[in-house]
């Protein structure tokens, strides 16, 4: 009897916050962040074995005996750290936003 009565009432809580306006405003910040990076993400990452299966554009000579290819493959690691360290600064604001929907729900 116990459960069904705190089961009802994490259910209820759970309703009230999906609905509220704060935590809305956090769903709909992470989704124009990551929708975005995550297509970013995917596009650069597979644009490498893409061209270099389908084309020749990245055999051409960079510097020395470097190729384009060697180039791009060691940009993909930059632009996995700059992610990683732009999706940590933006997680503060993330968190800002988790902490006021719990807020709200104090006050209810």
């Amino acid at each position: 009897m116990e459960a069904k009565k705190i089961s009802n009432q994490t259910e209820s809580d759970y309703t009230s916050i999906v609905q509220s306006s704060a935590f809305q405003s956090l769903l709909s910040e992470k989704k124009k962040f990551i929708i975005p990076f995550t297509i970013f993400f995917f596009c650069f990452y597979f644009a490498l074995p893409l061209l270099t299966s389908y084309s020749t554009v990245l055999n051409n000579k960079f510097i020395g005996s470097i190729t384009w290819a060697w180039v791009f493959a060691f940009l993909q690691f930059i632009m996995t750290w700059a992610l990683c360290m732009i999706y940590s600064k933006k997680a503060a604001k993330f968190d800002e936003l988790a902490n006021q929907v719990l807020r709200e729900r104090g006050h209810s």
